[in-house]
């Protein structure tokens, strides 16, 4: 019998999903037994628990039904356990630390007796620090010096955070008591105390045997507040547990003030109830305050104990008074230490929260991209679509002052700063936007904010760059999360964006994967649009386009661009018949100092889209036209030169180099001698390039922005959505070799 089963039971996305498994199945021991619950009908993480189970004979996978409770699945796994000793995580904010079921197995084996539960230390994982220790490691250093103990003799140990995680349950005592694992409503609050309560003997060690997620209050608010009522039903059965277990009153006491606590913790986080429902968890809590305070107890003093009394009394307006005095006197504090830096922000918060008073616009959407740059990218996709689907709908698009001479003919558009900006961001029903809106925008109740982002993840983003000061120079990362806690939406174009967006970006928001509706064109384009395209660019019949199209180095100021490519020799090497569309990132203005009359600075060009069009073949490094320009089904050559220096200083997510669209040059010798020679389209380029679209043009078939309007402006189900199409029944635009013979 193995000493340790690891059990991975619970809903979780699939990001949170993988994390979870790929922490367990890195753990050693080599009879480890883990159990994993999937629902039977979730494809994609029925997928990934079968790659595990395939790959690790120590994985044994559990289908359970798809509305099955939570108990129903947690009962399946211990069912299945084999281990002397059950350690339950909830793959949605669980994981193992390195080398944990190692050090755990090793305890295991060196105990002399069979406690029935033992107790483990555990870390904090925040997105700003995945190892914030806990507070309860010198407890368990007290409580293992003595040995094998009882939860009579230390009720302190009550003191330590309820998680399953961090304990491991003895098998014997879950047989002894079946009810534990197969009861609905014996959730993680429940079972965390009741295995102490139930234990013979307990032991304890400073182990760290888990890491536990801690989600942002933006997260657990789009959890709903079921979670927080759930735990009236839990505290009521572990009363009634402790006094069938006839507990001392010592331990009733610990129990009693640990729920109060709690109780009070929720109401102090009011933000995740919604007032209605807020005075019915006051009242349901007040209740419970008072019904179980043991006789003899005595409250906490100060201003806890103020709460504390209001709450047993059920006095609820004196305790919103009590709140009211105190945000009083911290917004009198606030203002007295930011003074002078608020003044001119209050004169603008005030105007533009003067037109908050005023109710939302149902039929005005507001669309930007690009921090005010104009009608581009999936904001300008979603547009067009929206015109055509919901007419009525009336757009105003947000532009700098320098770019509204660009604008096309006929746009609506506020410049930022304006009253008239203010007016449409506090009335606008829909706000549209492939960065984000300015941190003094309010998310409205009713109002609906969609972040169509603007390409795939190679490089790490949001959250994951913390590690990378080049990366995050002037970014603030906790004003970046408050702004993604406006997000209702979030578009993605393959699973790994959307796995991506939820651990770099961790908010309450739902993925839309819809695909990226500006890679529509890449469907529907026709032979005409091609020709049309290359026309406009100059290019002639029977020339061969290449589009290069560098990233941007965080590590280089954004004021200068030097390509790391002899351009001009490049293009006398490449022959009169290939022409250089070169594109720099949208931080540039032009191409410096290059002059060829084969080598045609885009930089500025709009759409991109087009140039993709025009392109017989892509030239990037790091870039995400990559990812777009795939769906074309047209050759991509990787240039990677300074491979190394850019992963040290950026940061990202997998090494493209192992599983490039294409070949992977790193000199420019090389990289002119495969486009010289053929090698650029080759056999092995179609096959790279094949096993690439597979899994990043994932969503986009050329339907993307219908999906998003009928979803998030028309209000249909995804049952009622275009499907999107299977790779093989996707035709993209005619190449221009094509393009020409029609």
């Amino acid at each position: 019998m193995p000493a340790l089963s690891v059990i991975v039971s619970g809903q979780a996305p699939l990001s949170r999903l993988r994390t979870c498994l790929d922490s367990v199945t890195a753990q050693t021991p080599p009879d480890l037994d883990i159990v994993v619950t999937v629902a039977d009908t979730d494809r994609p993480a029925r997928a990934l628990a079968a790659g595990h189970e395939l790959r690790d004979p120590r994985v044994t996978v559990v289908p359970v039904a798809p509305d099955a409770p939570t108990a129903t699945a947690r009962a399946a796994a211990a069912r299945a356990a084999t281990g002397a000793y059950l350690q339950f995580l909830h793959p949605a904010t669980d994981r193992l630390p390195e080398g944990a079921a190692a050090a755990l197995t090793a305890r295991l084996d060196a105990l002399r007796d069979a406690p029935d539960v033992v107790l483990l230390d555990h870390h904090h994982a925040h997105w700003w620090d995945d190892a914030v220790p806990s507070d309860s490691t010198a407890l368990l250093a007290e409580t293992g010096a003595h040995g094998p103990t009882t939860l009579a003799d230390h009720p302190a140990l009550l003191d330590l955070a309820p998680l399953l995680g961090n304990r491991l349950v003895g098998a014997r005592l879950l047989a002894e008591h079946p009810e534990l694992v197969g009861t609905e409503g014996h959730d993680e609050l429940y079972l965390a105390y009741a295995v102490l309560l139930l234990a013979r003997r307990i032991t304890a060690c400073t182990t760290v045997g888990l890491v536990r997620h801690k989600d942002r209050p933006s997260q657990r608010r789009a959890t709903g507040p079921e979670h927080h009522f759930a735990a009236f039903g839990q505290y009521e059965r572990l009363h009634q547990l402790a006094h069938a277990a006839d507990a001392p009153p010592a331990l009733r006491t610990r129990l009693y003030d640990r729920m109060v606590g709690d109780y009070l913790a929720t109401l102090a986080r009011r933000d995740e109830l919604p007032p209605a429902l807020l005075t019915e968890y006051f009242r349901r809590a007040a209740r419970h305050t008072a019904r179980f305070r043991p006789e003899g107890h005595h409250r906490p003093g100060g201003l806890d104990g103020v709460r504390h009394v209001l709450l047993g009394r059920g006095a609820h307006l004196g305790y919103r008074l009590l709140r009211i005095a105190n945000d009083k006197r911290r917004a009198v504090q606030a203002v007295t230490v930011a003074r002078a830096e608020q003044v001119t922000a209050l004169r603008t918060r005030h105007r533009y929260r003067a037109r908050l008073r005023r109710s939302i616009d149902q039929d005005l959407a507001v669309f930007s991209a690009y921090w005010g740059r104009g009608v581009h990218c999936n904001p300008a996709a979603i547009a067009a679509e929206l015109a055509e689907l919901a007419p009525d709908i009336h757009q105003v698009w947000i532009a700098e002052p320098d770019r509204v001479p660009l604008l096309p003919p006929g746009t609506d558009h506020v410049v930022p700063g304006t009253p008239r900006y203010w007016d449409v961001l506090a009335r606008a029903k829909y706000l549209v936007n492939n960065v984000n809106f300015p941190q003094d925008v309010v998310k409205r109740p009713g109002s609906v904010h969609l972040q169509t982002h603007h390409g795939t993840p190679l490089k790490r983003m949001g959250v994951d760059q913390r590690d990378h000061p080049a990366a995050t120079q002037g970014l603030n990362l906790e004003a970046l999360l408050e702004r993604v806690d406006r997000w209702d939406y979030s578009l993605s174009a393959n699973s790994h964006s959307t796995e991506t967006w939820q651990r770099a970006y961790p908010a309450g928001y739902r993925s839309l994967d819809y695909g990226y509706p500006r890679n529509d064109i890449h469907y529907r384009a026709t032979a005409a649009d091609v020709r049309a395209a290359r026309a406009r660019l100059g290019i002639e019949p029977g020339r061969r386009a290449l589009l290069y199209a560098p990233t941007h180095r965080d590590h280089q100021p954004r004021t200068r661009w030097t390509p790391r490519l002899d351009l001009p020799r490049l293009a006398d090497a490449l022959g009169d018949d290939t022409v250089l569309l070169v594109r720099g990132h949208y931080f540039h203005e032009r191409l410096p100092g290059h002059r060829h009359d084969r080598v045609l600075d885009v930089t500025g060009y709009e759409p991109v889209e087009e140039l993709a069009l025009a392109a017989d073949a892509l030239i990037t490094d790091y870039s995400s036209i990559m990812f777009d320009y795939a769906n074309l089904d047209r050759p991509i050559v990787l240039h990677t030169d300074d491979w190394e220096t850019y992963t040290a200083t950026r940061g990202v997510y997998f090494d493209i180099t192992a599983e490039p669209p294409g070949h992977v040059t790193r000199g420019q010798d090389e990289l002119t001698e495969i486009l010289r020679d053929g090698t650029w389209c080759d056999e092995a380029a179609a096959k790279q390039r094949h096993d690439f679209r597979l899994r990043f043009c994932e969503y986009d078939d050329g339907r993307a922005a219908e999906r998003v309007v009928r979803r998030v402006f028309l209000g249909e189900g995804e049952e009622s959505l275009p499907p999107v199409l299977p790779l093989e029944r996707r035709t993209p635009a005619p190449t221009p070799e094509e393009a020409t013979r029609r």
